[in-house]
């Protein structure tokens, strides 16, 4: 049914009609990259989500359900021993879908790191929700799944073949 003066809009025909959504999950991609010897800045993402926002890890037999500072917390700490010692994730493709005052974006990523002076590497899919707030558009949830044995990115994500991370 569509009423009046209300359609969806997808932004993989339109990129241009929302960069606020390329611009937050590329600045969430970069607050949580850092390469060895440096930092994360991990704090940033106070400031793309509400208050009351999910990050889900589903990559594994139970999810990880988070909040905002319970996810950074987590990420400090491996940082701070010194077994996470560098890692990059950044988005390859997406499709973002806007409703009126709600949006999701479905991105393709590609992440790399050292964990305990191990390298590693993967891709995925991430889940992104969005919300308009009266401060602007923010990040209500995020919940993401690497790829495995079994289970690969579809090509219809629109991944192509993208350099690494």
């Amino acid at each position: 049914m569509t009423l009046p003066n209300q359609r969806a809009e997808s932004t993989a025909a339109r990129p241009e009609q929302h960069p606020e959504f390329e611009r937050m999950v590329s600045d969430f991609f970069r607050s949580v990259s850092f390469e060895e010897g440096a930092k994360p800045n991990y704090k940033a993402i106070h400031e793309l989500f509400i208050e009351e926002g999910k990050l889900i890890k589903n990559s594994a037999d139970s999810p990880e359900i988070s909040g905002v500072s319970e996810f950074i917390e987590s990420r400090q700490k491996l940082v701070d021993a010194g077994d996470l010692t560098s890692f990059r994730e950044v988005e390859r493709a997406a499709i973002t879908e806007v409703f009126g005052n709600i949006a999701h974006r479905l991105s393709t990523y590609e992440k790399r790191g050292k964990l305990k002076g191990k390298a590693f590497e993967g891709r995925g899919v991430i889940s992104t929700q969005f919300i308009r707030t009266p401060a602007g558009w923010r990040m209500s949830s995020m919940a993401w799944d690497d790829e495995r044995p079994g289970l690969t990115l579809p090509d219809r994500y629109g991944y192509g073949d993208a350099g690494a991370p």
